[in-house]
């Protein structure tokens, strides 16, 4: 790659859509993503603005009076993270290598950067208005009906709520699939081929979600009075909210090095808004598989 060929807007927009195709957790089926504001750096906020409910009454003939005005709350998402990469190439490895080897590099920022933003998102199940088991009585999956049987659970709270059944979401660990897969029903008709499958991560779909798999669903590991868990979230994307930048790409020739560099600033925030649209199961892993 040639300094003088380098146009940051081009490459940051690669590195985002890299970005995008490898998140889970803050993909926008997932999380709200729509905001107002322009960030530019960590500690900047951003304006999230949401509406009211809409009142529904019963009709008869004759004038229906002046239009209800719909209640809207501005809420501010504050941008706290901010994550960086900065590598280089040799100049004898670019030239003994493929000469896409920094477009490769550039998809392996953008895996740190999506695995370390799902992380980071994930970590607000604590704000869910929805819990089932705790980290000190965490429900144990020993079979594998309890697995599928566990996100019925979760549907049922979630309905409970009035959540819109439509677009429901459920992110899980690796474990967790494995005990699914040994459930006929999640195999028959849950899970899908690659062709079908619509949003990052998603392995299938029942009990009303959109299943998908993270290795970014929280762990908690066990200590006094508390039990090794993994942390099931489930619900519905108007539940948060997710604002993001690519602030800087820039490239440049390290001093005393014959090599080319890159380095980047991810920036972004994440806040939960409706907790009541977001559950989260503490599950414990059977004990044959740890």
């Amino acid at each position: 790659m040639s300094l003088q060929n380098f146009i940051p807007t081009v490459w940051s927009a690669r590195l985002l859509q890299s970005l995008q195709s490898t998140l889970v957790f803050a993909q926008p089926n997932i999380i709200n993503r729509d905001y107002q504001g322009e960030i530019t750096a960590a500690g900047d906020t951003v304006k999230i603005n949401t509406v009211g409910n809409v009142t529904i009454g019963d009709y008869t003939k004759g004038p229906m009076g002046d239009p209800e005005e719909l209640d809207d709350e501005t809420r501010l998402l504050k941008i706290t993270e901010s994550k960086f990469f900065n590598f280089q190439v040799d100049d004898i490895d670019k030239v003994q290598q493929t000469p896409k080897i920094m477009g490769q590099a550039m998809q392996n920022a953008a895996y740190g950067l999506a695995r370390a933003a799902d992380t980071f998102v994930s970590s607000h199940y604590v704000d869910a208005g929805i819990t089932i088991g705790s980290d000190s009585s965490p429900w144990e999956i020993s079979q594998a009906a309890e697995a599928y049987e566990m996100l019925v659970d979760l549907s049922v709270a979630l309905d409970e709520n009035n959540v819109p059944q439509e677009g429901r979401f459920v992110v899980v660990p690796p474990w967790y699939e494995g005990m699914m897969l040994k459930d006929d029903r999640f195999v028959a008709g849950g899970t899908l081929d690659s062709e079908s499958r619509l949003m990052n991560g998603q392995i299938g779909s029942g009990a009303g979600f959109n299943i998908l798999k993270s290795n970014a669903v929280p762990t908690i590991g066990a200590s006094d009075g508390v039990e090794a868990n993994s942390k099931i979230i489930a619900g519905h994307k108007i539940a948060w909210s997710y604002a993001e930048q690519i602030n800087q790409t820039e490239a440049y020739r390290p001093e005393n090095r014959f090599s080319d560099a890159l380095k980047g600033l991810h920036t972004y925030g994440a806040k939960v808004i409706r907790p009541e649209a977001l559950a989260v199961l503490s599950a414990k892993r059977p004990s044959r598989q740890q």
